[in-house]
């Protein structure tokens, strides 16, 4: 861009028209982007996706917030946002629980056999403790979701990890929120 030498104003408002139109494309790009992740989106509509068997990518929970991104979800026919006449899936799925409290962890209990399939060892349900959760859920990401279920405001998952334990999360909230990107095919 080019100033006449001799007008230092028009110097100074030309460098403040360029940062200010700087500053504007930054907005306009970061907004294309929350655009483009929230192409999708739906409220208490939990019955219309199949959670069962997913890829668990980030789980975070703070104090009444709670998400977690999910990759190979199952959209039914029936979900709104489905406009076709069959199951869709999707990826980075963002599953949002408003005033999000955590009920319990469980460590499910497991048993091991040997080859002949006698019981070498059994272990039983451990409950975790409430100053523990942040941290066995921390193992989480790059685990699998088994089944995500609702009963009134709580949701139950159950979560294969990948230190091979799986655990039984309860959070209840007031209301779930769904937001992808795009759909994809099964």
């Amino acid at each position: 861009m080019q100033v006449s030498q001799n007008c230092g104003k028009r110097k100074i408002k030309t460098a403040i028209s360029v940062k200010v139109k700087e500053c504007y494309d930054k907005l306009v790009q970061k907004s294309e982007r929350n655009n483009r992740r929230m192409n999708y989106k739906t409220i208490d509509e939990m019955a219309n996706f199949n959670f069962s068997e997913t890829h668990i990518q980030d789980l975070q929970i703070t104090s009444g917030f709670f998400h977690i991104i999910i990759d190979d979800v199952k959209i039914k026919p029936e979900n709104s946002c489905n406009r076709d006449i069959r199951e869709m899936r999707a990826n980075n799925l963002l599953f949002k629980i408003e005033d999000a409290v955590i009920e319990s962890l469980i460590e499910e209990g497991y048993k091991v056999y040997d080859a002949n399939g006698n019981l070498r060892e059994a272990f039983e349900d451990v409950i975790v403790a409430e100053e523990e959760r942040l941290n066995v859920m921390k193992e989480f990401a790059d685990g699998n979701l088994y089944s995500l279920e609702k009963q009134e405001n709580k949701y139950i998952f159950t979560i294969d990890a990948p230190n091979e334990h799986t655990y039984s999360l309860t959070v209840s909230g007031s209301h779930d929120v769904e937001e992808w990107e795009r759909f994809l095919n099964v």
